[in-house]
């Protein structure tokens, strides 16, 4: 089968404080299962570590659907590889609660030579990687920014070991907290995330001083973040957000570990 399932249970590091799964984490999630997709296949990131070569993100795009499911239930996420180009390789995603999708997207891969710097040819992979020409949301396309109007707010970090991730970078979901710091908190109480694109543009590492901005666009709840070291952008994200007026409570819900106990 071209398609790779692997099931997760929602921990407390990965709820919100209305218990329910953090977008973050449908990231982290997703990545967790890529990996666990490689090392099946024996090319994970310590199988090509020999051949002086890593898996790197370019860029990633995440629709959610409906409600987040809430912590101690169990989700599945199913992944798969749908296109690759000589330098590319584009994986889907999709995430089920109960048999029935809540978030999806795609993520595109690269393979960086770390003699040289650069993006390895993927024809070393392709045959170790099935096609499965389907996508979540749509044809892969390339990165664009929403049109900036103004200047929401910016926050500086200076990166620690909490960062760094097993490639001695920083890891991509440090640039989404950051930029989560700086969504206004009044907006965040009536909205939810929506849908987000991120363009990860170059390497940042221990110490590194981050500057990250947030800038409103023309469109209706949507924002940009621009996340520089030095005056160089390394990472850009846009996202959309739709208002609520509530949403269902832990407390009405038959969560699966109530009944757990109740057995």
């Amino acid at each position: 089968m071209c398609k790779y399932t692997q099931t997760y249970t929602i921990t407390n590091d990965c709820m919100d404080i209305n218990y329910r799964l953090k977008p973050i984490a449908i990231l982290m999630y997703f990545q967790d299962c890529f990996a666990r997709y490689l090392t099946s296949k024996r090319i994970g990131a310590f199988d090509i570590l020999k051949d002086d070569l890593y898996w790197m993100i370019s860029d990633i795009n995440v629709e959610i659907l409906t409600e987040l499911p809430f912590w101690s239930e169990e989700i599945e996420i199913n992944l798969w590889v749908s296109e690759i180009t000589k330098l590319k390789i584009y994986t889907d995603f999709e995430l089920k609660y109960k048999n029935k999708p809540f978030a999806k997207g795609n993520c595109c891969w690269l393979l960086l030579n770390g003699r040289i710097k650069r993006p390895n040819p993927t024809d070393t992979m392709a045959d170790k990687m099935p096609l499965c020409p389907e996508f979540a949301i749509g044809e892969h396309k390339k990165f664009t920014l929403g049109k900036i109007t103004d200047v929401v707010t910016s926050v500086s970090h200076q990166t620690n070991l909490s960062d760094i991730d097993f490639n001695n970078h920083v890891n991509n979901k440090s640039y989404v907290n950051l930029a989560e710091m700086t969504i206004p908190n009044d907006f965040r109480t009536n909205h939810v995330l929506k849908s987000i694109s991120i363009k990860y543009c170059k390497e940042s590492y221990l110490g590194d001083e981050l500057a990250c901005t947030t800038y409103r666009t023309d469109v209706k709840n949507a924002y940009v973040n621009k996340i520089e070291k030095d005056g160089i952008t390394v990472c850009e994200i846009n996202t959309t957000w739709k208002e609520v007026a509530s949403q269902s409570s832990i407390n009405n819900f038959p969560l699966k570990i109530r009944s757990d106990f109740a057995a």
